[in-house]
């Protein structure tokens, strides 16, 4: 019996990743075939599954990578075949995302199909400018209008007339380029001059940035300020509130575009934070964690662990990997019998935590040195065996460190740090045509894989350094170090560049 193809027509939210629904990144995870358009959370991409064939029909303003009708006739096609095909469209398919089209030609062929609704930029800009979209004192009802129409119609779907005399607040996308018809139509049809306005450009986003002045005024300064689309825009005397209650605005990075360097698995914690306080976050992996050499060796080190006497974590991918391992091998975690844990730093013990164990030792300075001092300092490891689990070339200071300790030291080489061959995101791309603000290194590898792009780098760009081995090779690289964390860990970094950066 052969597969029966289903498509899923996927609202993809404004652009903060963290709008997207449940049910939306189930079933990307899920995707056999992701046809995509223009999105504002790139990040989404990196949610499929290695093999999934991911297809940008891209639309944004009049840049057009498909004709609707290819495209209709393309999830057609995937569906068809006996794919499960995520149709994946900014913002909720069904508001002015021609997802009710998609539907229909997906109907006609006789195809199943699902529709996910997503958070429409038409509810969420407002929201994240500060404008209520009801409020008791300006009005119960909301009107949401298309500023941009398609070409060849004989009349306008908008009614101006009507919505120039209709009470409350007046919310349009895709007007930018119309801007000057639309002010001029409702004051045409009698609306006041001096209503306000407001434009969002790039809502929910690190590149949020809302301009505001009257339906007499804002034309000019749109051409002032050369604001461009996407926006979303809204009119009505309800805009009076933002004043009062505007809280996204005013995150102390908005507006700043940081660079996040580490694997794609493990960009997440750092541009989330990063990204709640109001930066521009481009994540661009310049290194990804691969099996080690000598997978065997690896085994075997996991599988004797309980006779030794300390085991040594210097990552959370060291963690990651002996632990995935050592419960492949033994179905109890007391297997690992009565050893004691020492962790780098306070993110790795946080993984080793992860997997319900205790950390007896982390230095005061997170680095190999700080280590081979805090055993020294707090501990007699002579005569005693240690397993250091760690990645291949990594610095022999602490094994040579704790050997002359008199610790009897074994490597466990758990994982290897290899380039990043691919652009998921288009982040290097972007990072290419407009430059950013600052790029985070937390490690030597990243920074020596990122000067091996060889990408531009802009003239005011920085370099934000996790700790000052990092710091050392940027230094070595040629890289202008703005930062450098203290305490040598995410949130040190954080505050490194709120330091830096925050207004």
């Amino acid at each position: 019996m052969s597969k029966q193809g289903i498509c899923y027509l996927t609202g993809g939210g404004p652009g903060d990743i963290g709008l997207v629904t449940l049910k939306a990144r189930d079933r990307i995870a899920e995707a056999d075939v992701l046809v995509y358009d223009a999105l504002s959370s790139v990040e989404l991409l990196s949610w499929t599954k290695a093999d999934c064939e991911k297809i940008n029909v891209g639309k944004r303003a009049n840049k057009h990578t498909l004709p609707q009708e290819q495209i209709n006739a393309l999830l057609v096609e995937k569906v068809a075949a006996g794919n499960k095909v995520v149709r994946l469209k900014g913002g909720d398919p069904m508001i002015f995302g021609r997802g009710g089209e998609e539907a229909e030609a997906l109907a006609a062929a006789g195809l199943r199909f699902e529709v996910i609704p997503g958070i429409s930029s038409a509810l969420a800009g407002p929201v994240y400018a500060g404008i209520p979209l009801t409020h008791r004192e300006h009005g119960a009802q909301v009107t949401i209008f298309s500023g941009h129409e398609a070409e060849g119609k004989e009349s306008s779907g908008v009614d101006y007339e009507l919505l120039a005399k209709t009470r409350g607040c007046k919310v349009f996308l895709m007007g930018v380029s119309q801007i000057e018809r639309i002010t001029s139509e409702f004051i045409k049809y009698g609306a006041d001059a001096d209503t306000p306005i407001t434009l969002t450009r790039w809502a929910t986003t690190g590149r949020q940035k809302t301009i505001r002045g009257t339906l007499a005024t804002i034309v000019d300064i749109v051409k002032e300020q050369n604001f461009k689309a996407p926006a979303v825009g809204v009119i009505g005397n309800i805009i009076e509130k933002m004043d009062k209650i505007q809280w996204y605005e005013n995150r102390p990075l908005l507006g700043k575009r940081i660079v996040v360097t580490r694997t794609q698995m493990q960009s997440s914690r750092l541009s989330k934070k990063l990204t709640d306080i109001g930066a521009d976050v481009l994540e661009l992996p310049v290194i990804r964690v691969a099996d080690p050499s000598d997978r065997q060796g690896f085994a075997e080190g996991v599988a004797h662990a309980h006779t030794y006497d300390w085991l040594v974590f210097t990552s959370p991918n060291g963690v990651e990997r002996f632990f995935e391992a050592f419960f492949a091998t033994y179905a109890d975690a007391r297997s690992i019998g009565g050893c004691r844990i020492a962790a780098l730093g306070p993110g790795t013990a946080e993984k080793i935590k992860a997997y319900r164990f205790a950390t007896d030792l982390i230095p005061d300075r997170h680095i190999a040195e700080g280590l081979v001092e805090a055993f020294e300092k707090n501990e007699n490891i002579e005569n005693q065996t240690v397993l250091w689990v760690r990645p291949e070339n990594a610095r022999p200071v602490l094994g040579d460190g704790l050997a002359k300790q008199g610790a009897i030291v074994d490597e466990c080489i758990a994982y290897k740090i290899e380039a990043e061959t691919e652009d998921p995101t288009g982040a290097a791309k972007r990072f290419a045509e407009e430059g950013a603000d600052l790029v985070t290194f937390t490690s030597s590898s990243t920074a020596r894989h990122f000067k091996d792009l060889e990408l531009p780098w802009p003239a005011e760009c920085k370099a934000a350094s996790i700790g000052p081995q990092t710091s050392g090779t940027l230094k070595e690289l040629g890289f202008e170090i703005g930062t450098e964390a203290s305490p040598h860990n995410l949130d040190g970094l954080v505050e490194a560049i709120v330091e830096l950066l925050g207004e």
